[in-house]
């Protein structure tokens, strides 16, 4: 043998021991070193997981009325993934659900398609098409059928019996929302949606099918976690055919716990249909300004409880139906919600932004007497003030001669206020952006909470807008090439429909591209009478209006009073939350809870509103705002609280484009005193004293709700744990979700 054969031969005998060590290193390191892993994944391919939703919890009203419960329904699903593995693609499938379901075969397969693909059209599924947001592979709701019309649930059941006519389609028994009084506090309840797998990827949902319920809006969203309870699992072991051949544990569901609110259902129906009623009343007005009825589109009522910043009611108008979320929306439904101009969908009292008129004077008065102006002091209220080269006026012009503050809160001058806020801009240094301005009108309103969110637990709160000379310095370095180019060019788009708003929203453009950064002498003389670019939420106002009742406390809003187990074994009340104190004084705050008490009776801007109101029972102290708004009618507004003597309760009011506050919102807030107290033949709704229950419901030993003080058997109480995680809508710590935890006693 040659040399080079030798050589080759050695070569081949390296490269074989080489393969051979490198094979017998991975086995090494699979049996020894990932062992454990693999065995783990081997058995895992074993295991078949099936999940038992668990019940979840119902949202009560403060005296144990269920706002939201469950019940039993039929629904119809569809499983894409199925449906299109049959030669056409299921079109024959969804014509026969179709004439069983009675829903048109190309909206059903609308409403499977997942979100983001691509339609036979070219458009993108989106929710404005119809489509799926959750998993492929999850079968999709289509409809759900009551247990209440047997007739329907027979005809639906043919899809079983026929199994073979409808591959991929379900008909299945399952709990389903139900929402006993309709469209009663939606906005505060939210509805139901499915999870998409883009949120399953996030490590609050890391635990949870696709597809599954969560919370979309109201406290549904909020509370979330704690409604939905903990899923139940039994882990089955199945052969390679799929055979279940034992099981190798089991985990009962927890059912959620019962959200209790501060909202008194009784109160709230009577604010939602005293606020229907008086918009409706102020669309049959005629408005001699501009020829035509008022708009009155939308409007809200707010009451709370001025002692604790807890929500009695809220009420927002154009209002929904959250039962058409159940088993999915229709793609009509949610483009008549979405496409309606008083937006149903959007609630008034939080994200609504509104210049509150004269209801923001209690802030100014208190501002003037900060600046230095005596409380006890006279002012002139002329007809109109001069502003430069610009006279700022009383509404309607009026003349009141020398008065005192109380007299201007009851007759609402505003020239008043006009004077003090600019001598106060001119003693900041006028249109120089000068560090030492003191800025009081707008730190004053700041103190009251406005600008900043309240922090209620609800999603997509706003914050509204409080300006100032930095405020005004910053938007216009932002927005001024924008705003330049339209002073420049104009409005050309808006002209096509509504010239006289383009011809205003150019002079406009104009103005601030010259001098927008400047805080003028006009700014501040709108922003003592709440307009301009003063902007609230209708909340904003009813937490300040609290505040000045219950003696300086701004407390933040809160929805939720309390959580309780389904059995009632186990309970957490929830504790108020102070949010700060107002700045101004005591004693200015004792004034002018006291000139409010005017306003409602005669010879104050709500005299007609409140005629023949027993005052001696439960005197009211209340403002009027009457907020203007370029092209369009006044808004409407009336804060208030009673009994002005010992405030419990704040009632605040709006209506946009609905004219004065004494002739629309005031009668409002008059209505729901009438109930809440009892007066007009009315029974009262709040319990003796005028007061509502402290404490939270009951659960009876067959599991129904009492209302509190309800002396039943009690359980062995656990500690219900504190429900200090986040959800989806606020992603963080809720600092206003603490428990206040208690272990004996029970409920009170």
């Amino acid at each position: 043998m040659s040399d080079r054969s030798r050589l080759r031969i050695v070569v081949l005998r390296v490269i074989v021991v080489a393969i051979l060590s490198t094979l017998l290193g991975r086995l090494a390191y699979l049996q020894v070193a990932e062992g454990a892993t693999y065995r783990k994944a081997a058995a895992d391919n074993r295991i078949r997981a099936v999940i038992t939703p668990a019940a979840r919890g119902q949202v009560l009203d403060d005296r144990g009325v269920a706002l939201v419960r469950n019940r039993t329904a039929l629904v119809v699903s569809v499983t894409r993934s199925i449906l299109r593995s049959e030669p056409d693609r299921g079109a024959d499938v969804l014509a026969r659900l179709s004439k069983v379901v009675g829903v048109p075969a190309e909206q059903i397969a609308l409403a499977i398609t997942p979100c983001g693909e691509k339609l036979k059209n070219g458009d993108i599924a989106s929710r404005k098409t119809g489509c799926w947001n959750g998993s492929p592979l999850q079968p999709v709701p289509i409809k759900s059928y009551s247990s209440d019309h047997p007739a329907e649930v027979r005809r639906v059941l043919a899809i079983e019996e026929h199994a073979e006519d409808f591959p991929g389609v379900q008909a299945r028994y399952a709990a389903v929302r139900e929402y006993p009084h309709g469209s009663l506090g939606s906005h505060v309840l939210g509805y139901l949606g499915p999870l998409s797998e883009e949120e399953v990827a996030k490590a609050a949902y890391k635990d949870r099918p696709s597809g599954s319920l969560i919370g979309r809006a109201g406290v549904e969203s909020v509370y979330d976690e704690q409604l939905r309870g903990v899923d139940g699992v039994q882990r089955l072991v199945v052969d390679k055919d799929g055979t279940v051949t034992g099981t190798q544990g089991t985990v009962e569901a927890r059912a959620g716990d019962n959200l209790v609110l501060s909202i008194d259902s009784g109160i709230q129906q009577v604010a939602e249909v005293a606020l229907a009623k008086g918009i409706a009343a102020a669309r049959a007005r005629y408005d001699r300004l501009r020829g035509k009825n008022f708009t009155a589109n939308k409007g809200t009522a707010i009451v709370v409880e001025v002692g604790t910043g807890r929500i009695v009611a809220m009420a927002s108008n154009p209002t929904y139906d959250p039962t058409v979320f159940v088993g999915g929306i229709s793609t009509q439904e949610y483009r008549t919600l979405s496409n309606d101009p008083g937006q149903p969908l959007l609630s008034n009292a939080t994200q609504g932004m509104y210049s509150p008129g004269s209801t923001f004077k209690v802030v100014s008065t208190a501002a003037a007497v900060e600046a230095g102006n005596p409380l006890l002091g006279s002012y002139p209220c002329p007809p109109s003030f001069k502003v430069g080269n610009r006279a700022f006026r009383n509404f309607e012009g009026e003349y009141f001669g020398t008065i005192n503050f109380r007299t201007t809160l009851v007759k609402s001058c505003d020239t008043v206020y006009y004077k003090l806020a600019y001598e106060q801009w001119l003693a900041d240094g006028g249109v120089k952006n000068s560090s030492r301005a003191r800025e009081v009108f707008p730190n004053e309103a700041r103190s009251w909470g406005f600008g900043t969110k309240t922090g209620i637990d609800l999603p997509d709160e706003r914050s509204g807008l409080i300006t100032d000379r930095g405020y005004k310095q910053r938007l216009w370095d932002q927005t001024k090439q924008v705003k330049c180019a339209r002073a420049r060019n104009g409005y050309p788009e808006v002209a096509k429909t509504d010239p006289t708003r383009a011809a205003y929203l150019h002079l406009l453009a104009k103005e601030f591209c010259t001098d927008g950064y400047r805080y003028n002498a006009g700014d501040a003389a709108l922003f003592a009478i709440g307009q301009g670019d003063v902007l609230v939420t209708p909340l904003q106002l009813a937490m300040a209006y609290s505040a000045l009742a219950n003696g300086g406390t701004l407390y933040e809003p809160r929805l939720a009073k309390g959580f309780l187990s389904a059995d009632g074994s186990t309970y957490s009340a929830l504790a108020p939350v102070k949010k700060g104190k107002l700045a101004s004084t005591p004693a200015v705050l004792a004034y002018m809870r006291d000139a409010l008490r005017g306003v409602p009776q005669p010879g104050g801007t709500a005299q007609t509103a409140f005629a023949g109101f027993p005052f001696g029972q439960v005197p009211i102290a209340g403002k009027t705002g009457t907020a203007d708004v370029q092209g369009k009618a006044p808004i409407s507004w009336f804060a208030s609280f009673a009994p002005a003597t010992a405030p419990k309760y704040a009632v605040v009011v709006m209506v946009p484009e609905a004219g004065t506050g004494g002739t629309t919102a005031a009668p409002i807030a008059r209505e729901i005193y009438d109930a809440m107290y009892g007066f007009g033949g009315k029974k009262a709704l709040l319990g003796p004293g005028g007061v509502l229950p402290s404490g939270l419901p009951v659960v009876r030993p067959d599991g129904t709700i009492a209302p509190p003080g309800t002396k039943v058997p009690k359980p062995a109480q656990r500690l219900l744990p504190t429900p200090a995680t986040s959800t989806r809508a606020l992603g963080g710590p809720l600092p206003w979700a603490e428990a206040v935890r208690r272990r004996s006693g029970g409920p009170t």
